[in-house]
């Protein structure tokens, strides 16, 4: 007779190396134990290396995962292509129906659901209220730019090793570009004009480069070009940053006495404007896909549908408390009486409700996505990009440079895909 071990299907599993997926791995021996014939074979890449990595797999037919944590941008695209399963074997008891309309709308093509979130977010301003009150200062709700960069200068000490603000440095479509095109659209700035022209020439972007770079140089840590999202998680935990915009989800790590040497002192906010009528706050979710080359499609969903169930939020509040349950995902979540009580929650659903991708800037675009541009050539150009303007920020290229071969490097892609007759 076969022993068990030679019949179990093996899931391999491609995964970021963010906070909420490493709790994950550690609480999967409640799945195994539900389902002791699949074995679970772990990827865990950093986010740019994890991109590369299954967009090529996918694109080529690999076959190394079995699921791939991708995020909004892919998920439609690669539908398409029909490079992903639609997951419509995920159970009777998961109730498709109560993922936030938002985030649901971002993972489907034509109607049906092709990925499922772990979690969902956006972006705000998490701060130091001892820092805000020592500068004399009080963090409105829903602040302006300005507010933001004079509260950054003023909030920076140098010599007690404190920065004024944190942001993304790191080159990457998902890393840098992320925040910077998030910030573009409140300043008025967009990728491309209704004609598919690139806009790095213009005003707007040069306002909203030069904003970034100059607040970084005096208000930023040395060595922000290298600074991811994980990197300025760290700073913030440690005490070293005033303020922090990135995702939503962070908010759990940076108010968690565990792991935050601020836990205590921390405020929320919702993303800055500059009056023009959009806030710089993105919409994103990780989420599970089964890619369609899969041999273990079964097993797949299976996994797919415990990650992302109302069974696993209950898991992690049972283990770990409601405030680092995966947020962003579920309508019930934001019913339960018990993670209203959680500072952060009000404030992150409100700001995933805010972030519109069909109208992400200020004047009007043929495209899609508020962080991102919903096209495939997207992840190779918003790089390209990336680097360009990380350089910007390191001092090795000046601003003007910067967007001047952002321009050229767009114009030429753009015309090359056909976008521009």
């Amino acid at each position: 007779m076969l022993g068990t071990a030679a019949l179990a299907e093996t899931l391999t599993i491609a995964t970021v190396n963010n906070g909420d997926m490493i709790r994950m791995q550690a609480l999967t021996d409640d799945f195994t134990a539900k389902h002791p014939d699949i074995e679970l074979n772990w990827v865990t890449l950093e986010e740019n290396i994890l991109r590369e990595r299954v967009t090529t797999d996918i694109a080529t037919q690999g076959g190394q995962y079995d699921v791939m944590t991708i995020g909004t941008y892919e998920v439609p695209i690669w539908a398409k292509q029909g490079w992903l399963l639609p997951l419509d074997n995920l159970g009777d008891d998961y109730d498709v129906a109560d993922i936030i309309p938002a985030i649901a709308g971002g993972l489907s093509y034509e109607g049906k659901l092709y990925a499922a979130p772990f979690y969902g977010e956006s972006s705000f301003v998490m701060y130091r209220t001892d820092l805000m009150e020592k500068a004399g200062l009080t963090m409105p709700d829903a602040p302006t730019w300005d507010f933001i960069a004079d509260a950054a200068r003023k909030m920076t000490d140098r010599e007690n090793g404190i920065n004024g603000i944190c942001l993304r440095g790191k080159a990457g479509w998902g890393e840098n570009m992320a925040f910077l095109t998030a910030l573009s659209n409140a300043f008025g700035a967009r990728w491309f004009d209704m004609d598919w022209k690139p806009q790095f020439d213009q005003p707007a972007w040069k306002n909203t480069l030069q904003s970034y770079v100059d607040l970084m140089n005096e208000a930023g840590p040395t060595g922000a070009s290298s600074n991811g999202f994980n990197e300025n998680l760290a700073l913030f935990q440690q005490g070293k940053c005033g303020m922090w915009i990135d995702a939503t989800v962070a908010a759990s790590f940076v108010s968690n006495p565990a792991d935050s040497t601020v836990a205590d002192k921390v405020g929320y906010a919702l993303a800055p404007d500059t009056g023009l009528g959009k806030r710089g706050n993105w919409l994103w979710a990780w989420s599970l896909a089964v890619p369609a080359g899969t041999k273990n499609a079964d097993a797949a969903q299976t996994f797919v549908s415990w990650a992302t169930s109302k069974a696993y939020l209950e898991l992690v509040a049972s283990k770990e408390g409601w405030a680092n349950v995966p947020p962003g995902t579920r309508t019930s979540l934001y019913e339960n009486p018990e993670y209203a009580k959680v500072p952060f929650a009000k404030m992150t659903l409100d700001s995933i409700n805010a972030a519109d991708p069909t109208k992400p800037t200020v004047d009007e675009v043929p495209y899609v996505g508020v962080q991102f541009v919903a096209i495939p050539e997207f992840q190779g150009l918003g790089t390209t990009v990336g680097q360009l303007f990380s350089a910007a920020l390191a001092g090795q290229m000046s601003v003007d440079d910067a967007l001047a071969q952002a321009q050229s490097v767009a114009t030429r892609e753009m015309t090359r895909a056909g976008y521009i007759k």
